[in-house]
């Protein structure tokens, strides 16, 4: 595989215009660690720049009254438009993404008072095993374990029970890349009466997503990848409408009550999805994710997944000819791939000081694997040939 056909699919590449909305870093050869930050976007830095310079600088207080404080749930919304497949009215944006995992697996285990078992991955995220590990230690629930290695409905199924309360899985695996099949493990977890809550970080923004048509309970997912959000930007909540009226969250604030400028002796829960909230919002963060987020739906999420798909491929081709000692740790299928490539090789951990040294960042985790997480708008594939010949290249001085 050569330069001129890297070259030739970046020209053929319908997204490519999107890539001059993004800024880049003039020392950085290829940027392979979009799937843990996003590269800003020059109209979330305008947008930052006027919310601190104007709504906060110059309205003050008065920006509360300018909508400020419907943006948790009106940006909710757009994110819900443009990647998750939901109906307005069920998203919400505040919190990191660990906030409102706890708040949305203790929401879901009090719809299930009677049942007390939690099942999740020991592949899974460390975020989401820690919150369950705590939530089973605070409420004292059995976590059940799904073995190492992709999850599939087999699994889930085999640990299923008339106990279950709740199943907390990610929608793609944070390691190898690999898609879970979400329909099929919400029908399997449903015919026992159980609810489940779906982790979207490694896919919101890179795949298409259609929470309703899927019949998933709640979701969650961050907003600093794909959707290039920016560093710590804030997470979002999907409960399903059927669960408004009746689901608790345990963080009581005052923005998620019923009136919240009432300041009333006791708390009474917001309509709808409001009643996810909790505190004050970040409006910066939020106003920076806002045009970001109109972004993927310029796109399209169909366009951008079959660029992540031809970019994937594109990856895997190059590291079969490039990196015949590297274990593929990602699925071969595309049906089964998600937006990152994830390669196993002993000396991978040594040779990264020197790829950062060089421009190319992608992003290694232990104990052997670099994931190569390939943003569709705005990685090119020579980018990401650049950084597989780097890689290449250093571990032949090894």
């Amino acid at each position: 595989m050569t330069g001129m056909q890297s070259n030739t699919l970046d020209a053929a590449d319908p997204l490519a215009a999107f890539r001059a909305r993004f800024i880049e870093a003039p020392d950085v050869v290829a940027y392979l660690d979009g799937n843990s930050l996003g590269r800003p976007l020059q109209v979330s830095i305008d947008a930052l720049t006027e919310g601190a310079t104007t709504a906060w600088a110059q309205r003050l207080i008065r920006s509360w009254d300018d909508g400020w404080i419907e943006l948790p749930v009106t940006l909710g919304d757009r994110i819900a438009e443009a990647a998750l497949g939901a109906a307005p009215g069920q998203t919400v944006v505040g919190d990191s993404t660990t906030v409102l995992l706890y708040k949305q697996v203790r929401a879901a285990l009090a719809l299930r008072p009677d049942r007390d078992e939690l099942i999740v991955a020991v592949d899974d995220f460390p975020t989401d095993r820690y919150v369950l590990e705590g939530i089973a230690a605070e409420r004292g629930a059995t976590l059940r374990w799904i073995p190492s290695g992709d999850v599939s409905p087999d699994a889930v199924a085999a640990l299923l029970g008339t106990r279950t309360a709740v199943v907390v899985l990610s929608h793609i695996a944070y390691r190898s890349g690999a898609i879970a099949d979400v329909p099929a493990i919400t029908a399997l977890a449903h015919d026992v009466g159980a609810l489940v809550i779906w982790d979207l970080s490694h896919s919101v923004g890179a795949f298409p997503i259609q929470l309703d048509e899927w019949d998933v309970d709640l979701a969650v997912g961050c907003s600093y990848k794909y959707l290039c959000g920016g560093p710590g930007a804030p997470a979002f909540a999907y409960v399903a409408s059927r669960h408004l009226d009746e689901i608790r969250q345990p963080i009581q604030g005052w923005l998620g009550g019923a009136e919240p400028f009432a300041m009333g002796p006791g708390y009474r829960p917001g309509p709808g999805i409001r009643r996810m909230l909790s505190g004050t919002p970040p409006i910066l963060s939020l106003l920076a994710l806002g045009p970001a987020v109109d972004t993927v739906a310029e796109a399209g999420i169909e366009r951008i997944r079959e660029k992540s798909i031809a970019l994937t491929e594109h990856a895997i081709g190059l590291a079969d000819e490039l990196l015949p000692d590297a274990i593929l740790a990602t699925p071969r299928d595309a049906r089964r791939r998600g937006g990152h490539v994830t390669l196993d090789h002993p000396d991978f951990e040594a040779i990264m000081p020197k790829l950062w040294e060089r421009g190319v960042i992608p992003d290694f985790r232990r104990p052997t694997g670099i994931r190569l997480g390939l943003s569709p708008l705005s990685t090119s594939f020579a980018e990401v040939e650049s950084g597989i010949r780097a890689i290449a290249e250093e571990l032949s001085e090894v």
